[in-house]
């Protein structure tokens, strides 16, 4: 082999190397966040997951970029993602709202052995719909629109929670110290349900960035505007989040109607190739 043709070949593993040096930083992202749960730190554990996020959004959007696609990077995403969209937010939301003592509506009438039953079957609850959110993801790749989720993505629900960890501290002298706990059981079981449901849920990345004349530069823009997002994350997140779960059953309603409209599609056909899409993986 040449120099030239080494030198390419380098150039190319490198270029490979890139989108997974984002999935790893997410995992890392959320490792960190555990530990910080766990030593109490939980506006630290909710801003590392909403970093995981970022870097989830950025692999693969970045591998897409540099025609760096494979199936390694797929399933390294999955297995990250359940740890920094999974095992992390259910052990912050536990720690912070669920585990005994901190189910304050139940504290009067319930013992302390059976709050932590239920807190912690929330919240394995919602660790469990995530995983089987990734697995569904992962087996209906090739059979869906690529410009939309089918049910809510588990790093919505992961940054949900997150989100939800913020607004509580988003003025500490004003708030208890103790976290609405009936709110965040309702959240946690109501994210869980999202996340296995059928409802459609607009893929942003893809209909902002992929389908775009200047992915680059909208990438750049979105960066900045996630960074002031982030700055202000306190009070913002969580009123943005809320609208976009509420906007999967509209979605559905209106992609039905839309649907009954429409002549069907030729036997074999998917969805993707009847729009003209590529069918590329986005991010679950």
């Amino acid at each position: 082999m040449s120099a030239k043709r080494k030198g390419r070949a380098k150039d190319r593993r490198a270029i490979y190397i890139l989108p997974n040096t984002f999935t790893t930083l997410s995992l890392f992202a959320g490792f960190y966040s555990i530990v910080a749960a766990i030593q109490g730190h939980y506006t630290y554990a909710a801003a590392a997951i909403l970093i995981a996020a970022v870097c989830d959004a950025l692999d693969g959007t970045v591998a897409r970029m540099t025609g760096t696609t494979s199936r390694f990077g797929v399933e390294y995403d999955s297995l990250c993602d359940l740890v920094s969209f999974g095992v992390a937010p259910a052990v912050l939301v536990y720690l912070w709202a669920l585990k005994p003592g901190k189910l304050s509506f139940l504290n009067q009438i319930t013992p302390d052995d059976k709050t932590m039953t239920l807190g912690m079957l929330a919240a394995f609850i919602f660790l469990a719909c995530g995983a089987l959110r990734l697995a569904r993801f992962n087996v209906s790749a090739g059979h869906r629109d690529p410009g939309f989720f089918q049910g809510l993505p588990i790093p919505g629900g992961a940054a949900l929670i997150a989100a939800a960890v913020l607004w509580h501290y988003r003025a500490p002298n004003a708030l208890p110290y103790v976290p609405n706990s009936l709110f965040t059981l309702l959240l946690v079981i109501l994210l869980a349900f999202l996340m296995v449901s059928n409802l459609d849920y607009f893929s942003l990345k893809h209909r902002v960035i992929l389908k775009n004349n200047h992915p680059f530069e909208t990438l750049v823009l979105l960066i900045l505007i996630l960074a002031v997002v982030i700055v202000k994350a306190k009070t913002v997140l969580l009123p943005i989040g809320l609208v976009y779960i509420a906007s999967g059953p509209i979605v559905t309603v209106v992609r039905g109607t839309r649907r009954g409209s429409s002549p069907p599609a030729p036997p074999g056909q998917t969805p993707a190739e009847k729009t003209g899409e590529r069918g590329e993986e986005n991010s679950p």
